[in-house]
C-alpha cells in the first residue's frame, strides 16, 4: 500500500463520518422515544412514509415500461432518452422544483389543463409533494432496472416464445423475475431518495405543516425553534440510510 495515501485516505475518511457521530453523539437518547412520538414529529414521519410510499408506485408503474423500452426497445434516440431520464439525477432539485411550478403550476401548460378539466391543482398540495418526489428518485429505479434487464440472459425469453408463450406472458413469467433483484433494488432506493427529498419538495409543494412538511422539511424548520427535535428527525433519516444500505450491500458493497 503507497503510505503516500493513507493519510489522505485517513482525512477523507474522517472527513464523512466525524460529523455523523456527532449526529449521534448529541442526540438525545433519554427522551428520544417522547420526541419520536410527539404530535409534530409523528406528523411529519407518517407523512413522509405516506408521500414516497405513493411516488415509488408511481415510479415503478411508469419506471418499469421506460427501463425495458430502454434496455429492449428499438427506439430512435434512445441514448438521448436515456441521457435525458438521467438529468433528475444531477439536476439541483430546486431547478426541478421550478421546473415542475412552471409546467404544472395553475399558470402551466399542464396545470392549466388539470385545473380547467378536473379542477386539480397540484403545486402547495400533499399530492405536489408525491409528484415532486417521483421526479427526483424515479431514476434510480429506471437505471437499476435496465441495467438488469441489459444483464439478463435473452434466451429463456425466446425459447418461452417459441414455447408459445405470449409476450405479456413472456414479460410477467420469465422476464419480471429474471430482473426481480434489480427491480427490488431499485425500488428500495427509489423509496429512499423520495423519503429524503427536500429541494423539489420546498419549491413546488411548499412548507406546510399536516399537508407538505415531510421529514427533510421538519428538520429545516425545527432548525431554528427546537434543535433537539431536528437532531432525532436526522437520526431517523440516517437510521433508514444505514437499513437502506445493509439491505443491499450484497448489491452494492463488494469486496
Amino acid at each position: 500500500m503507497p503510505w503516500v495515501l493513507v493519510a489522505p485516505a485517513a482525512v477523507g475518511l474522517a472527513f464523512l463520518l466525524v460529523p455523523l457521530v456527532g449526529l449521534l453523539a448529541r442526540t438525545p437518547w433519554g427522551d428520544l422515544a417522547g420526541r419520536l412520538f410527539s404530535a409534530e414529529v409523528g406528523q411529519a414521519l407518517r407523512l413522509s412514509v405516506v408521500c414516497a410510499s405513493l411516488a415509488t408506485v408511481i415510479c415503478v408503474l411508469l419506471g418499469v415500461p421506460l427501463a425495458w423500452v430502454l434496455a429492449r426497445g428499438d427506439i430512435p434516440g434512445r441514448r438521448f432518452v436515456r441521457a435525458l431520464v438521467t438529468v433528475p439525477l444531477v439536476l439541483p432539485p430546486v431547478v426541478g422544483g421550478v421546473a415542475l411550478l412552471l409546467v404544472l403550476g395553475r399558470r402551466g401548460p399542464v396545470g392549466q389543463l388539470l385545473d380547467s378539466w378536473f379542477g386539480v391543482s397540484l403545486p402547495f398540495t400533499t399530492a405536489g409533494v408525491v409528484v415532486a418526489e417521483a421526479f427526483v428518485a424515479m431514476p434510480f429505479l429506471v437505471i437499476s432496472v435496465e441495467g438488469a434487464l441489459r444483464a439478463a440472459d435473452p434466451r429463456f425469453e425466446e425459447a418461452a416464445a417459441t414455447l408459445g408463450a405470449s409476450r405479456s406472458l413472456v414479460f410477467r413469467r420469465v422476464t419480471l423475475p429474471s430482473v426481480a433483484p434489480g427491480l427490488v433494488a431499485g425500488t428500495v432506493l427509489c423509496w429512499a431518495r423520495a423519503l429524503g427529498e427536500f429541494g423539489a419538495t420546498i419549491t413546488f409543494a411548499g412548507n406546510f405543516p399536516g399537508e407538505t412538511t415531510t421529514t427533510p422539511l421538519a428538520v429545516y424548520l425545527a432548525l431554528e425553534s427546537d434543535p433537539d427535535a431536528a437532531i432525532v428527525l436526522s437520526v431517523v433519516l440516517l437510521a433508514v440510510s444505514v437499513a437502506v444500505l445493509a439491505g443491499l450491500r450484497e448489491r452494492w458493497i463488494t469486496a
